[in-house]
């Protein structure tokens, strides 16, 4: 018989909150919003409203660059893909995150912070040409409207299953609020809403895993009862199943694992994906920018317990009981996206429900706010600025901002239902991460460590790997049996198939870049400084103390990681 919880479901709404909890949602609400109206008098420049003045301590920067990932799309798209693949989910945060933001801190920021750029396109009309800056702003542009409707969706997901709201009224309601804050302060108020959504989300749902596991009898308890629930299957080995690609979940080979998340996706997502990155560059110096992606890896590392172990629990409590979200909306039962609110449901009461809806709202706002500030700052500089008003006042730039923020939400609201689409959220995300992230990784890789790469290299590379990972998904879609040739196996799962097409177009981007790059002249060597290794010097950090070394910490997450891994294997 299914849980009371899930029976209750039947009725218009799954729970009803108490005045208790009403009133810890309205707070925050009011809180951020608050925020924005008193951060607007201290957004008077470009650099105020598009990079919060370049101000920002490396415990701040850090703690905004892991809550902009922190979203929704974190909290409910991981906790439903580790009810669908088991403790595998685990590797995104792990070795799918962990080494790519240690390489940004340590490798990369030095030239993101030295050259000034406002972008990364930015950085790549600095690097090579406008083409290659057009190209990959447009292309951001595209994805950013697309992730932001993934947390369009979750947080009307959340009022749907917790509260029984009308999905499609709940898309808008939420979505303008974030608009407005936005609006009012650009990024300055977005980093400082996103550094208190970071205490809510820990605070928040960090619940359900202390509970659950509490119901369970610990970690190996939980182990023991989804082994009994899915006998013959194993939810719970982090590496040991991956040797073949029909001995786990998600049915991938650990090659996939390493090197299309490990090496591709994280390390394009995280090095190269403007909505994190430009949280980076608001350091107030070179060192705060390089701690600020370490102190936030030290974080990411332990984000699994509340996001992961969730969706873990879920299977040794309900098992059986979810599905795709389209067998899902056929039956009117529920589907795996809707395991978080659905886990809040279970074990918390008044006051305490409170605060879990509170957490998946300020995610909700997290995520957006990213998306949306990011988007207006690429379409500012880098598309409106660099192809139709070159010579504009920097307050012109200041009002575009604020009005294409409105525009990006409006446009993000339509793409909330492309989502509806997809049995799994993170199945579309890392779909789009492959068409746009993968190929941008290989072209600022080569671009930043190899001065011969010429800009006529970085625009054709970019270009053919964007293409080539939109063809072979149309390919696959249009022919289910090209699996075996994508994915090297026709059993591979929607991840499965995403980490692979990653990876051959990263390849067939640098293929490219190297093939052209030989063809073609490179920039003299005069107009690299500050751009690429081995033309620009770097500040000596000789005088600063071990424990105040970026490295040095770097090297101390890296230890702690590999123990993580060995100890889950």
């Amino acid at each position: 018989m299914p849980p009371a919880f899930l029976l209750a479901a039947d009725s218009d709404t799954l729970i009803r909150l108490s005045p208790v909890d009403l009133a810890i949602i309205v707070i925050y609400f009011v809180a951020v919003l608050g925020i924005g109206f008193y951060l607007k008098a201290h957004t008077k420049t470009g650099d105020d409203f598009f990079m919060a003045g370049r101000e920002m301590t490396a415990w701040v920067a850090g703690l905004s660059f892991l809550a902009a990932n922190l979203g929704s799309l974190e909290l409910m798209g991981w906790a439903a893909a580790a009810y669908q693949y088991g403790i595998l989910a685990t590797h995104w945060y792990w070795i799918g995150a962990i080494p790519a933001m240690l390489f940004l801190g340590v490798v990369m920021m030095p030239f993101y912070y030295i050259s000034k750029t406002h972008s990364v396109p930015g950085y790549l009309k600095l690097r090579f040409d406008e083409r290659s800056r057009a190209l990959s702003a447009i292309t951001f542009g595209v994805m950013t409207v697309l992730m932001s409707g993934i947390n369009m969706y979750s947080m009307a997901l959340v009022m749907k299953v917790v509260l029984g709201w009308d999905i499609h009224f709940s898309i808008w309601v939420s979505s303008l609020t974030v608009a407005a804050y936005v609006f009012l302060g650009g990024l300055l108020s977005a980093i400082f809403n996103e550094v208190l959504q970071f205490v809510l989300i820990w605070l928040g749902a960090m619940l359900v895993p202390i509970i659950g596991l509490i119901e369970t009898g610990g970690w190996a308890g939980m182990v023991e009862r989804i082994s009994r629930n899915f006998p013959g299957h194993n939810y719970t080995s982090l590496w040991s199943t991956l040797g073949s690609v029909g001995d786990n979940p998600m049915g991938i080979h650990w090659t996939g694992i390493v090197l299309g998340l490990g090496w591709v996706i994280s390390f394009g997502y995280w090095t190269t994906d403007f909505l994190v990155v430009q949280r980076v560059m608001t350091a107030k110096d070179l060192r705060s920018a390089k701690m600020a992606p370490i102190i936030g890896a030290v974080f990411k590392m332990l984000v699994p317990f509340i996001v992961i172990v969730p969706g873990l629990l879920a299977l040794a409590v309900l098992p059986m009981t979810l599905t795709g979200e389209a067998e899902a909306l056929a039956t009117g039962g529920h589907s795996y996206n809707e395991v978080l609110p659905l886990m809040l449901a279970r074990y918390l009461g008044p006051g305490l429900l409170g605060l879990g809806v509170t957490a998946l709202i300020a995610g909700f706002m997290s995520g957006m706010a990213g998306n949306v500030s990011a988007f207006a700052t690429v379409w500012t500089y880098d598309i409106y600025r660099a192809l139709w008003r070159k010579d504009a006042s920097d307050a012109h730039y200041v009002s575009m901002g604020r009005w294409c923020t409105v525009l990006g939400v409006l446009v993000s609201i339509g793409t909330a239902y492309l989502v509806m689409q997809f049995e799994s959220i993170m199945d579309y995300v890392q779909a789009l991460f492959s068409f746009f992230i993968a190929p941008l990784f290989g072209t600022v890789i080569l671009g930043m460590l190899w001065k011969r790469c010429s800009p006529s290299g970085g625009f054709w590379g970019l270009l053919a790997g964007t293409v080539s990972s939109i063809a072979m998904w149309a390919w696959v879609k249009a022919d289910p049996s090209a699996l075996r040739y994508i994915a090297f196996s026709p059993e591979a799962k929607d991840m499965a198939e995403n980490m692979y097409r990653a990876l051959w177009s990263w390849l067939i981007c640098v293929g490219v870049t190297v093939a052209v790059t030989y063809a073609t002249k490179p920039k003299p060597i005069a107009e690299l400084a500050g751009l690429v290794y081995g033309v620009t010097p770097l500040p000596d950090e000789g005088h600063l103390r071990l424990y105040e070394r970026p490295m040095f910490w770097a090297i101390v997450v890296s230890v702690v990681l590999a123990a993580f891994n060995i100890y889950f294997w």
